[in-house]
């Protein structure tokens, strides 16, 4: 008789305790068991070294005048490099998106999606990797790309293909949201108004076959 599952667990940073409670309740739900609930970038770390939890989701404005939930997560990751981390926030402009990437998290999540968001974002930062090694190629290289990340000209390729925004994220097991802030970063790198101007660069570029010639 096989061991039953290890249960997965989380610590949640948020300087507002509603917030805290509701997203317990969503992990809860998910199955996963919350160890900690704080308040600050440092009652975070304390909590990280002592209980050595699975995930970490966090907001970006805390309760700390020398970190914030971004610094918080790549202090996080530097000495715990397996540990899943997901932003929960307000802020949905390019800059606090990129920066969340760049720091290392898995997921972002706004405060204004759904609870189910929330909890398919957690699963996109368990399990996404997993499913992406059966799921299709990574993408190729590209020799003139403005910056593209590997997860947006993963999701240019896809766009290009035909695929709905929907679409793109079952594929990938990330939620709908997340891939419309990596479409508009994409747009943005790109120089491009929407997603025809952006699949014409993709075929431009050979991301669907052979590459279209310029007019």
């Amino acid at each position: 008789m096989s061991d039953p599952p290890v249960q997965r667990t989380a610590v949640l940073v948020d300087k507002h305790p509603l917030w805290l409670d509701t997203v317990e309740r969503v992990l809860v739900g998910a199955g996963i068991r919350v160890l900690a609930k704080v308040d600050s970038a440092a009652a975070a770390l304390a909590g990280l070294e002592s209980l050595a939890p699975d995930l970490l989701v966090s907001a970006i404005e805390l309760d700390d005048r020398e970190h914030d939930g971004l610094e918080l997560i790549r202090r996080a990751r530097a000495v715990a490099p397996a540990l899943k981390t997901v932003v929960l926030t307000m802020f949905e402009d390019h800059e606090h998106i990129d920066a969340a990437f760049a720091a290392g998290v898995d997921a972002y999540v706004v405060k204004t999606a759904h609870p189910d968001d929330l909890s398919l974002a957690v699963r996109q930062a368990f399990e996404h990797s997993v499913y992406l090694a059966h799921a299709r190629p990574a993408p190729p290289p590209l020799d003139n790309s403005p910056g593209l990340t590997r997860r947006e000209i993963e999701i240019l390729q896809l766009v290009a293909e035909g695929q709905s925004n929907a679409g793109v994220a079952k594929m990938l097991w990330v939620t709908e949201q997340t891939v419309k802030f990596h479409l508009s970063n994409i747009y943005r790198k790109l120089g491009v108004a929407n997603r025809t101007e952006a699949s014409r660069w993709a075929q431009l570029q050979g991301l669907l076959g052979e590459p279209l010639l310029a007019a």
